[in-house]
């Protein structure tokens, strides 16, 4: 048996999981039930586009609701203050400069349940991310990007 996957994520990360699957299991199962019996009452069903679609999205919504589930359950969930200021680690904002251009870019680094880059936080299984765990304020760091490596010098942590 292999060991189950651990889902790094804050406590407000958790409660959005939480919502999500809520809502899923409240609201989004009984739409997706009554679109089914309205596309049921068409007829034949071998040939009934939005019953086909209806149980594809049934389908879609019962898979999301085991993935929430299951994220729920294997959360570990990130404490603040388990490592020293200074030092990159899940749950914390870090703020660096690509060398030599001098363009300065600040991330919060989060479990992959709650990545969202345009939000500026990124997964603690990319790249970027990987590169920067463990590091220092002052340090100087290689990130292999998918347009090549690049050099960063970590400027804040918090």
């Amino acid at each position: 048996m292999s060991e189950e996957k651990k889902h790094y994520m804050t406590l407000d990360g958790k409660q959005k999981l939480e919502n999500d699957l809520e809502y899923l299991k409240t609201e989004k199962r009984k739409e997706v039930v009554e679109r089914i019996k309205i596309a049921r009452s068409f007829g034949d069903l071998s040939e009934n586009s939005e019953y086909d679609a209806a149980k594809d999205e049934q389908a879609f919504v019962e898979a999301r609701i085991v993935q929430l589930e299951k994220m729920i359950r294997d959360a570990v969930i990130i404490e603040e203050n388990k490592t020293a200021g200074d030092v990159v680690s899940i749950g914390k904002s870090v703020k660096f400069l690509e060398l030599p251009d001098g363009d300065e870019e600040t991330y919060m680094i989060v479990g992959s349940a709650e990545a969202d880059p345009f939000e500026g936080k990124i997964s603690n299984d990319s790249p970027m991310a990987k590169s920067l765990l463990g590091k220092k304020i002052g340090d100087e760091v290689a990130v292999q990007t998918p347009g090549g490596e690049i050099q960063v010098r970590i400027l804040e942590v918090k």
